[in-house]
């Protein structure tokens, strides 16, 4: 057999107008005859370099607070805006003293409302393996600052993944990992909590997908899962769209993979310390309305009773996930995976009671795959910029003593950006997905290039109604 040709890559500068604008600062867009992707300098390999230099910028922004304010007092570490929960929780949940997550019981000394650790057990032990690595005793930056900079050199890890794997998912578009690597909130936010090694596991399965390999994408899915919850979500998609296809058995094969997966890591932990293995579970039910979601904008302005939230929160988010499956099977051409997997992990999110603001990074490596496209990326953005910053200076208005900071008003306003943002790229998605010819991936002749078994394949059942070819009547696909 002949050997393929390797894709050319396109070229942002020459599709995309933001792109090209942006190009001029570091000389204009891409020549006709220039030799991109050869040799050392491989897309892919850009984008992770260009990740690696915008987190350290990200390093950078918690200086402020890796010098003092972690420990110097409350208010400081939100009007710098450097908070993190990793030094916190280094104390708070006993990695200090060496208790064992789920294991050892945390005393109430250190941690009054929390008797076990209410993280997943992958991110657990991420955390304890953290804490091995870090000096106790009396050092001096403190073992709170040390066991920061241990994470944050594995979430750079992390992170790096997550670029290689989005530049390399759709084979002819690398490029597009740069909405990845430059989104400003990415590098305001990786360190905060330990978000990314989920979305690390989340983007090695959806390259695996889109090479065909649906056993192994399930069970990077599963581990993904037993580091956060929100990954399990894209089951849905892949269910609905391998039904569509009739690819059920790659399905079924990637269900397998991700069950066995998540119970490999839970299976010993469920059964020897099942107490501290359900905390996270508890807690994610039992969280009352917290920062950033729009439940908390109609307590402080409605009678709504709180104790229903959780009903109402339940319905809403299944409402919007019954749409998205309508969307999938009733498309005029099946949605591209990222597509879906974007807009179910938006809707989870923009009907949560909470909204921390490291959990734009569930969103950001979906977003770059489902809608490359630099002007409403960079919308959304911006939205969760001031969010990001409104949230510390709300926190530090409400903490602090003198009242400085930004006052309920103004935090609920940058609720509001967050949530439009959001929802103005959802929109801009579900336009995609039912007018193809607004996708720029499949206006330029592609299928599905992220879709693996799906990509090019026929539809064997779709709810769409096509009018026929005479005119006369409707025939429905089955």
């Amino acid at each position: 057999m002949a050997p393929t040709n390797p894709p050319v890559p396109v070229r942002p500068t020459t599709h995309d107008e933001v792109a090209a604008a942006g190009s001029e600062v570091i000389g204009g867009p891409v020549g006709r005859r220039a030799a991109v992707g050869r040799g050392w300098w491989h897309p892919a390999r850009v984008v992770v370099l260009v990740m690696i230099g915008m987190f350290a910028l990200g390093m950078v922004q918690k200086l402020p607070c890796y010098t003092d304010s972690w420990v110097g007092g409350p208010t400081a570490q939100y009007t710098q805006a450097c908070y993190s929960d990793i030094p916190h929780l280094y104390y708070g949940r006993g990695f200090a003293d060496g208790l064992i997550p789920y294991f050892d019981r945390i005393p109430e000394t250190l941690s009054p409302d929390k008797a076990f650790l209410e993280y997943p057990v992958l991110t657990g032990l991420f955390m304890e393996v953290a804490a091995w690595l870090t000096p106790g005793g009396a050092v001096d930056p403190g073992p709170g600052q040390l066991y920061w900079l241990v994470n944050a050199g594995m979430l750079l890890a992390c992170a790096a993944i997550i670029a290689a794997c989005v530049a390399r998912t759709h084979r002819d578009r690398p490029w597009d990992g740069l909405l990845v690597a430059l989104a400003p909130v990415f590098a305001l936010t990786a360190t905060i909590n330990w978000d990314l090694l989920a979305g690390a596991l989340t983007c090695g399965a959806l390259l695996m997908w889109s090479r065909s390999r649906p056993l192994a994408a399930g069970v990077l899915l599963g581990l993904a899962t037993a580091a956060k919850l929100y990954p399990l979500l894209l089951l849905g998609p892949l269910f609905l769209l391998c039904w569509r296809a009739g690819r059920l058995r790659a399905f079924g094969s990637a269900l397998l993979g991700a069950a066995g997966a998540w119970l490999v890591v839970n299976g010993p932990v469920m059964l020897l310390a099942w107490e501290g293995w359900v905390t996270f579970y508890a807690f994610s039910e039992e969280r009352p309305v917290d920062f950033g979601s729009f439940w908390l904008i109609l307590a402080q302005r409605t009678d709504i009773p709180l104790d229903s939230v959780n009903t109402y929160a339940t319905a809403l988010t299944l409402l919007g996930f019954a749409g998205i499956a309508l969307l999938a099977l009733r498309a005029p051409h099946r949605p591209r995976l990222a597509q879906l997997a974007f807009l179910v992990v938006a809707v989870f999110i923009l009907t949560n009671k909470v909204y921390s603001p490291q959990y734009v990074l569930w969103l950001i490596p979906l977003a770059a795959l489902a809608r490359p496209r630099w002007r409403d990326f960079l919308i959304w953005q911006a939205g969760e910029v001031l969010y990001f910053f409104g949230i510390w200076m709300y926190l530090a208005h409400i903490t602090g003593e003198s009242q400085d900071g930004l006052p309920v008003g103004g935090y609920q306003l940058a609720i509001a950006a967050h949530l439009l943002g959001t929802l103005y790229l959802c929109v801009m998605i579900v336009r995609d997905a039912l007018r193809p010819d607004h996708d720029v991936i499949r206006r330029a002749g592609s299928d599905d290039p992220g879709g693996g078994v799906l990509d090019g394949a026929a539809d064997v059942f779709t709810l769409h109604r096509r009018v026929a070819a005479s005119g006369r009547g409707v025939s429905r696909e089955t």
